[in-house]
């Protein structure tokens, strides 16, 4: 069963998906003009310009852009960034970060049209605002097969086996850093996610908001503090990204001896599976945002892959090549590792797994959302509490057992989603351009409440 699958992932992954989600990103920018340049700085204005310290209350009615980004950013930032650098690294070269930034530049222009449909055809259940591809897809291109295809692949892909990984990913982390035995980790996470997931979409917003924010600076920093100690490798490590990604084994002296497909594969896949433009996960969070104009929040899905590919990813990439931790050939989250203790000596170990809980702890917190919106499309309210009760089971599961055919069936039900939401999104691509448009003109006349009325 493992090999059967990890045969499938590998064609899916390896080619066909990473081919149809740069090319809907490529397609999309040369539709709207290049939107994530052109409003880069508008997007960056609504995130950083309404951050207060004590934020608005989320309900039935949706959350703030800043809860909504939050989420989103929750959901993007896991153990991807720490790992997924990483591993584009030691299997693609240094080089592979060049493709993993030039993907993430067209994914932003792809996640600003899936944050605007999901505005545009936001719906309500049971008098509660939700929303995401299952919705524009069934509403904009009017089939329920590809909504329902939808649905389903997303809940079992990301409410259940995603969140096993990133417990498990947790639990090895904090077994190997402290001893703790990973099963008591997982009862722990499985209680306090279950206290989060009950108080809905109040208590979601609530944490999200608060524990992003802390999470991006507590790493920030430490990673900037990593690349100051060793200022000197600095400028060689980009030498290393740009000349690698033409020239792999030149740039690491033969130390990686991958070519310069294997730079691009690992780079954009790695890249991708960590923004995740594209796939049809962060549109739920964008949805329940409250905007005047769609594009209001499309502008803020611009920054969330901006901060997930450009900065954390890319501040987990400069460690370890400033750290010379790319000669140990180590992969994965060991590498991650390894670059961190050299940094900081003992104490880098610890960092890591901090980190990590941080990231993945929240990933576990925005995929439950994103799941708990498609039961809602699915069964209704009257499905969440067995939902609920299911992706906690689910959690503390993960830390109980090894769990390489889950990491590949996540994979697999991953790319499942992918297909039919890049269908809407080429199929809806008019309704993004005339959204835009309007917000462009300053007329304001598609009003949000419109979409309501469908």
């Amino acid at each position: 069963m493992l090999e059967f699958v990890k045969g499938i992932n590998s064609i899916l992954w390896g080619y066909v998906l990473i081919f149809l989600l740069c090319g809907t990103g490529v397609y999309y920018t040369f539709l709207l003009k290049g939107v994530q340049v052109r409003r880069f700085k508008d997007g960056f204005k609504r995130v950083f310009g309404n951050i207060t310290l004590k934020g608005e209350k989320a309900g039935k009615e949706g959350m703030s852009s800043f809860q909504a980004l939050a989420t989103a950013i929750a959901a993007q930032v896991g153990t991807g960034n720490l790992a997924g650098a990483a591993t584009a690294i030691a299997s693609g070269g240094p080089g592979a970060i060049f493709w993993m930034w030039l993907s993430a530049f067209f994914g932003m222009s792809t996640l600003f049209s899936e944050a605007v449909l999901a505005q545009v055809f936001k719906d309500k259940v049971e008098d509660e605002v939700t929303g995401g591809p299952a919705y524009y897809i069934k509403k904009g291109l009017g089939s329920n097969v590809l909504a329902y295809f939808f649905s389903i692949s997303i809940i079992l892909a990301l409410g259940f086996m995603g969140n096993m990984v990133q417990s498990n990913s947790i639990g090895a982390a904090f077994y190997n850093s402290f001893g703790i035995k990973p099963i008591y980790v997982g009862i722990i996470l499985a209680i306090i996610a279950g206290f989060i997931f009950i108080g809905g979409i109040k208590r979601i917003a609530s944490v999200t908001e608060k524990v992003v924010p802390i999470m991006a600076v507590f790493y920030i920093v430490g990673g900037l503090i990593v690349i100051l100690l060793n200022i000197d490798s600095l400028i060689p490590a980009f030498k290393m990204i740009f000349l690698g990604a033409f020239n792999p084994k030149a740039a690491t002296g033969g130390i990686i001896g991958a070519t310069v497909k294997e730079a691009v594969r690992y780079g954009v896949a790695r890249g991708l599976f960590s923004n995740e433009a594209g796939m049809g996960s962060t549109p739920h969070a964008h949805a329940v945002a409250k905007v005047n104009h769609p594009v209001e929040q499309g502008v803020v899905g611009i920054i969330s892959v901006f901060i997930d590919t450009f900065v954390i990813l890319t501040l987990t990439a400069l460690v370890i090549l400033t750290t010379g931790s790319i000669e140990t050939k180590a992969t994965g989250i060991k590498l991650t590792q390894e670059a961190f203790i050299r940094g900081m000596g003992p104490l880098g170990g610890t960092f890591v797994a901090i980190a990590l809980l941080f990231f993945a702890f929240s990933t576990i917190i925005g995929w439950y959302f994103f799941g708990e919106a498609n039961v809602k499309f699915l069964f209704g309210k009257k499905g969440l509490m067995p939902y609920r009760i299911l992706v906690v089971i689910f959690i503390a599961l993960g830390t109980a057992l090894e769990v390489p055919l889950v990491w590949e069936l996540a994979d697999f039900f991953n790319g499942l989603m992918v297909i039919p939401n890049l269908i809407a999104l080429l199929a809806l691509s008019k309704v993004v351009k005339k959204y835009l448009e309007d917000y462009e003109k300053g007329s304001f006349s598609l009003k949000q409440e419109q979409t309501f009325e469908k």
